[in-house]
């Protein structure tokens, strides 16, 4: 069944709809924007718990807390997640190039913050692969391996201390900047890491990982490479050591694979039937600990174990200051990755359970977090893949599980920590690998994402290959000046279309779409898909001129019409003024114009603004250079659909003094009826619209 839809109303040019509908007066919104301002100064008790609950997010969920029916899912996810973040809290401090009582410090001090702060109900925080593997990069550069170390002197506890001083030193440098940008209000930024750059760039980053775990699991005791190319360094400096690999560690990397794939993919599988997945991390490293101090393994066939892991809480120790302004452009990078993948995740799971998180306020709980924890000797923490995954699977309702895995982790360092002495670090160096299932399976997005978008692909296959071939940091920053590229270069060549009227309607489309569409006798419609600035003034220029065929000999030619018509005009009054009689060969330019015009040629363009979001000053001043070409050749300008702030550009910057206000509608039908008008009668007071 069809429906019809009849339309009269007078036309509407934007004077005229101001007036009929705008607002009385325009010095309301600046009333408005005073009265906030003062609502948002003025301090009462009411404000203050309004700010506490905004900025301590845990006193306005903690008061409606269900019990009943949240607790156990929260308690049983907090224990999984708690269970998981032991082994892989110590294996990513071996990226982080320190000790791995580290690691379990950072995955115990940022949990507890986060849950007073965060606003993401699903978020498991800690210690994340990609961001660890950043920090080690900066931490090797400032505090290089010695090829001779003695593990059991003084020496090495130095060495130590000095490395988790560096890593510290970034942690607090990240919050600092994490709190800045949140005073700034600046949590729009994550929105320049789109999704096929935050992908792309974990993608490749596990590759750099899964290299710097080789030597481990062959037990090899090399450098490590850092900088550009550094992957290849690291894989060549691994090929010319095979032979001088350890083969009891080898074995050892073999047989923890060979059980941590396959109960990782038995959890993947059948995720939706185990109420908890299997805790394999955890078992495998009791089982290679136990196996190692029965078997001596450390003594008898020289693999390197963990060592002393100290009990008890850390004391507060001052970063290394002193290496700020070494370690800024990494940590503003590390910064970056750490914030857009904890906020991705975060919105992921918030999409998915129907609330809502707080880009700014995110800013301020990681910030808090990476800003307290490194006094407490923890590197940079954030959002990570494989715990965010599994307490959202295990049943986690609230941040409220964050305090489970924290006691969970507490408990370790206060009881069982040392009992992990003789754990090999073969053994995390695997769990670090096997923990990057997921972003090795991100390949599998490549078809899809080349069927919806051939730029998103390239953005993606770009931000790999540099981060692979170059190195994380500055992969990351070609990918996102390539993908802002994308975008100017979009912007840049945006297509300009003549339009054409769908018979007895007031819709108007591309000619090139729509056959049946047909173009208004003398109009030229126009539209432009994007916004006219100084980056793309002069491809509009040129599609305008293409389009309206205002090539320069066009425009000499109707110049000189004009010339000869005004001097013939200036012969015509001084012979009338000689003799007393009236000439009226030529009595208006108009009528000269006309003659000169035949039926088919444009004599009125139409632009269309509506697809036109902003106008700079070189794209208004040549808005105006086109009016006046335009008029040099008899051809006259109209607008519609224009926004407010295009309008204001445009009026501005004095487009009014070369066309005539009464010229700009509200749309593209009340123009063009308008025109039709005109060429059949000559205006009245009221016109209409019919549909």
């Amino acid at each position: 069944m069809s429906a019809s839809v009849a339309v009269y109303r007078n036309i509407y040019t934007e004077d005229r709809f101001k007036q009929a509908y705008g607002s009385e007066d325009s010095t309301h919104g600046s009333l408005r924007l005073r009265e906030k301002l003062a609502g948002r100064c003025r301090c009462s008790r009411r404000a203050c718990l309004h700010l506490l609950r905004e900025r301590v997010p845990i006193f306005s969920w903690l008061p409606r807390y269900r019990l009943k029916k949240w607790i156990l899912g929260d308690t049983i996810a907090g224990l999984t997640v708690g269970i998981l973040h032991i082994p892989q809290g110590m294996a990513f401090a071996l990226l982080t190039s320190v000790a791995p009582i580290f690691g379990l410090y950072t995955s115990f001090f940022p949990v507890v913050l986060y849950m007073f702060f965060g606003t993401g109900r699903h978020v498991s925080t800690g210690t994340f692969a990609v961001v660890s593997l950043m920090t080690g990069s900066v931490v090797e550069q400032l505090v290089p391996t010695p090829l001779e170390l003695n593990t059991s002197s003084s020496e090495a506890a130095d060495f130590e201390a000095q490395r988790i001083g560096v890593a510290s030193a970034v942690a607090l440098l990240s919050g600092i900047i994490m709190l800045c940008m949140c005073g700034l209000q600046l949590g729009f930024l994550s929105t320049y890491l789109s999704e096929p750059i935050v992908k792309a760039f974990t993608s490749a980053a596990a590759f750099h990982v899964t290299i710097s775990q080789l030597q481990s699991m062959l037990g090899l005791r090399l450098p490590r490479h850092t900088g550009t190319f550094s992957l290849f360094k690291t894989l060549a400096s691994v090929m010319e050591n095979l032979p001088h690999t350890n083969m009891a560690e080898l074995l050892i990397s073999l047989v923890c694979l060979a059980v941590l794939v396959p109960v990782k993919e038995i959890n993947m599988r059948y995720r939706q039937r185990l109420r908890t997945p299997i805790p394999v991390e955890i078992l495998t490293v009791i089982v290679a600990t136990g196996v190692a101090y029965a078997s001596s393994l450390d003594s008898s066939y020289n693999i390197e174990i963990v060592g002393h892991i100290p009990a008890g809480f850390p004391r507060p120790r001052m970063p290394a200051l002193h290496t700020f302004p070494d370690i800024a452009g990494d940590t503003v990078a590390i910064t970056f990755v750490g914030y857009a993948v904890s906020v991705s995740l975060a919105m992921i799971y918030a999409d998915k359970h129907g609330y809502s998180i707080h880009p700014n306020q995110e800013l301020l709980a990681h910030g808090i977090s990476n800003t307290v924890s490194s006094f407490f000797t923890c590197f940079p923490s954030s959002a990570t893949l494989a715990t965010t995954n599994i307490l959202e699977s295990a049943g986690g309702y609230t941040q409220l599980s964050g305090l489970f895995t924290s006691l969970v982790v507490l408990i370790v360092l206060l009881l069982i920590g040392p009992l992990f002495y003789f754990l090999p670090k073969a053994v995390l160096a695997c769990i670090n690998v096997t923990s990057l299932r997921q972003m090795f399976l991100q390949f599998q997005d490549l078809p899809e994402l080349w069927r919806i978008s051939k730029i998103d692909f390239m953005v993606w296959v770009v931000t790999w290959l540099s981060v692979v071939v170059l190195n994380v940091d500055l992969g990351l920053a070609i990918g996102v000046v390539f993908s802002m590229m994308t975008v100017i270069c979009r912007t840049q060549r945006a297509g300009c279309s003549v339009l054409g009227r769908a018979s007895n309607t007031e819709i108007y489309r591309p000619l090139e779409n729509h056959s049946k569409c047909y173009e208004v006798p003398g109009v030229k419609i126009l539209t432009y898909n994007g916004p006219i600035y100084y980056g793309n003034r002069s491809f509009f220029r040129e599609e305008m001129s293409r389009l309206l065929g205002l090539t320069p000999e066009k425009i000499r030619s109707w110049e000189k019409a004009r010339k000869a018509l005004e001097k013939r005009e200036r012969e015509a009054t001084i012979n009338t003024v000689e003799r007393g009689i009236a000439n009226t060969s030529f009595s208006s330019e108009n009528e000269f114009f006309k003659s000169e015009t035949s039926e088919s040629d444009v004599q009125v363009v139409l632009i269309d603004c509506s697809r036109v979001i902003f106008v700079d000053v070189a794209g208004a001043r040549l808005f105006t250079q086109m009016c006046t070409e335009c008029q040099k050749v008899g051809v006259h300008v109209y607008l519609a659909n224009c926004n407010e702030s295009v309008l204001k550009i445009l009026t501005s910057s004095g487009l009014m003094n070369y066309m005539n206000p009464q010229h700009i509608f509200v749309t593209v039908h009340d123009a063009v009826m308008y025109i039709q008008q005109q060429k059949e009668k000559p205006p009245e007071n009221t016109t209409t619209v019919w549909v």
